[in-house]
C-alpha cells in the first residue's frame, strides 16, 4: 500500500504567531465566535484534510495585555463542529491531571457518535504552573507524578469504554428487551489515582474510542506515546531531531509489541507564504515588529516552570548558562530541552530567541514560495522524519487560505496528499487498525425470544 501524506490543521487563536491578532491578515471575530472557527474548519474539509486540532489551556495567562486569549473549551466546540462539518476528524485536548476519567470518557464517546466517528483525544498531562490553583491544588505536580496518573487515566478510560459490546443494544419493541445486560461490563478499576465502578452509561461509540493522540516528548512523554499514541503532535526545530525522534518513537512502540505504522507522527511547521522568498519573509518581520517582549518573556518562563527572566536584556546574547538545567523542569521538559540546544547551538540574542520561539513556540518554522514550502514537506517524509504534519499558519484566515489553494494543490499533483476522502471514521483514514473489544472472542447471544 502507498504511503500516504496526512496532515492537521492545528486552530490557535488567530495565528500561531503571537502577535497575529493584531496583523492585519487575522481575523477580526471575536475568539467566542463559533462562525470563525466553522469557517476553517470547512476550509480544511474542502482541502481534504485529515483533521482540524483544538489545544486547551485550564490557567488564564499572564500575556493576556498584549496577547489575544479567551478561546472557547475545546470539547464544547467539536460538538458544535461535529455539526457543521461531515467529513474531516475533530481533535481536543483533554487533561489528565485535572479531569476525572468517567467524566471524559462519557464526553469524548458522546462526540464521537454525534459526530459518526471523527473525534481524537489529545492526552496532556498539564505542564503550565498556573493551572494547579485553579484546582484545589497548592502546587504543580512534578512531571513523573502527572505521567503516572495519564498511565491510569487512559487505563481506566479504556476500560470504560470497552464497557459495551457492539450487539449490547436489542431495541426489540414486540418482546420489550431493550439490552443484554451480559454484554455490558463493569470496569470495576481500584487503582493509585482512581475508584471507577462502571460500566459506561454510553453504547460504544463508532470507533470504538477517540484516536489517542499526544505532543509530550520527554522521556517520559516518549514512553507514553510509545505505548499508547496512535498520532503525535511533536515539535523539532531540525530535520535531523525530527528523523531522530521518529526513529526512537517507532523502535520504542515496536519493543512493546506494536507496529510502527499504528503511530502516525506529525511534527508542526509553521509556514509563512509569500508568493517570492521576500514576501514570505515580509511576513515574519510584520509579525515581530507588532510582537510585545512581555509575552515572548511570560511563555518562556512558563516553559521553564515559572523561572525569572527578566533580568536578561534584550540585545544580550544568551548562552546555555542563562537558563535552568532542562532536565530538571518539572513544567514543558521537551521544550525546554530544545530551547536551550537551539541556544547552545545558534546563540542568539533574548531579543532574536523571542522572535523565533513568537512564530510556532518550538515548533518548526519554513519561509517561501508554495513550491519552497510543498518541497519541505515533501523532503522531511521521505527522509523518515515524519507521516505528515501539523499544520500551523502564523496568521488566521489568511496564511492557512494560502496553503490549501497553493501547497495543497502541489502536494496532490506529486502524489503525496489525497484528492478525495475515503470512507470511514478518523481512524480509518490514518490507517489505523479497529480498536479490539473485550467481547470479541465471545460468541453473542441469540436475540431474545
Amino acid at each position: 500500500m502507498t504511503r500516504e501524506l496526512h496532515l492537521n490543521l492545528f486552530i490557535n487563536g488567530r495565528g500561531h504567531h503571537e502577535a497575529a491578532w493584531r496583523h492585519d491578515g487575522s481575523t477580526q471575530r471575536a475568539l467566542t465566535d463559533v462562525s470563525y472557527y466553522r469557517d476553517l474548519a470547512l476550509a480544511a474539509e474542502a482541502a481534504k484534510l485529515d483533521s482540524v486540532f483544538f489545544a486547551d489551556h485550564v490557567a488564564l495567562g499572564d500575556e493576556l495585555e498584549h496577547a489575544a486569549r479567551g478561546e472557547l473549551e475545546p470539547l464544547t466546540l467539536l460538538g458544535a463542529l461535529s455539526a457543521l462539518t461531515e467529513r474531516i476528524g475533530l481533535i481536543a485536548t483533554a487533561s489528565t491531571t485535572y479531569s476525572e476519567p468517567y467524566n471524559l470518557a462519557r464526553q469524548l464517546a458522546s462526540l464521537d457518535h454525534l459526530s459518526g466517528g471523527r473525534i481524537g483525544w489529545n492526552i496532556v498531562t498539564s505542564w503550565a504552573p498556573a493551572a494547579a490553583g485553579n484546582f484545589g491544588q497548592e502546587r504543580q505536580a512534578g512531571i513523573d507524578q502527572r505521567y503516572e496518573r495519564a498511565h491510569e487515566f487512559v487505563e481506566v478510560a479504556s476500560k470504560l469504554w470497552d464497557s459495551w459490546a457492539q450487539d449490547a443494544i436489542i431495541d426489540d419493541r414486540e418482546t420489550g428487551h431493550f439490552a443484554r445486560p451480559d454484554r455490558i461490563r463493569r470496569a470495576d478499576h481500584r487503582g493509585t489515582h482512581f475508584g471507577v465502578a462502571g460500566a459506561l452509561n454510553i453504547p460504544r461509540s463508532p470507533q470504538g474510542r477517540p484516536v489517542f493522540v499526544q505532543a509530550g516528548a520527554s522521556t517520559d512523554g516518549r514512553a507514553f506515546a510509545a505505548r499508547y499514541a496512535e498520532a503525535i503532535f511533536t515539535a523539532h526545530l531540525t530535520k535531523e531531531s525530527a528523523i531522530a525522534f521518529y526513529s526512537d518513537i517507532k523502535t520504542q512502540a515496536r519493543v512493546l509489541g506494536r507496529r510502527g505504522d499504528q503511530i502516525v507522527i506529525l511534527p508542526g511547521i509553521s509556514a509563512a507564504i509569500g508568493s517570492t522568498e521576500a514576501e514570505a519573509r515580509r511576513v515574519w518581520e510584520e509579525l515581530n515588529e507588532l510582537s510585545h517582549p512581555t509575552v515572548g518573556l511570560s511563555r518562556l518562563s512558563n516553559r521553564f516552570g515559572g523561572h525569572d527572566f527578566s533580568h536578561l536584556k534584550l540585545d544580550q546574547v544568551l548562552s546555555v548558562e542563562d537558563f535552568p538545567d532542562p532536565s530538571q523542569v518539572q513544567a514543558s521538559r521537551s521544550r525546554a530541552q530544545a530551547i536551550t540546544a537551539l541556544v547552545g547551538r545558534e546563540r542568539p540574542t533574548l531579543r532574536g530567541l523571542l522572535h523565533s520561539l513568537a512564530g510556532a513556540r518550538g515548533h518548526f518554522t519554513a519561509t517561501g514560495t508554495p513550491e519552497q514550502i510543498a518541497d519541505v514537506i515533501e523532503d522531511w517524509f521521505v527522509s523518515g522524519a515524519a507521516d505528515g504534519f501539523n499544520v500551523m499558519p502564523p496568521i488566521l484566515p489568511s496564511q492557512f487560505s494560502l496553503f490549501t489553494s497553493e501547497v495543497v494543490p502541489l502536494l496532490q499533483k506529486r502524489g503525496l496528499f489525497r484528492t478525495e476522502y475515503g470512507e470511514g471514521s478518523l481512524r480509518q483514514r490514518l490507517g489505523l487498525d479497529p480498536v479490539p473489544s473485550q467481547f470479541d472472542q465471545q460468541e453473542p447471544l441469540q436475540k431474545t425470544a
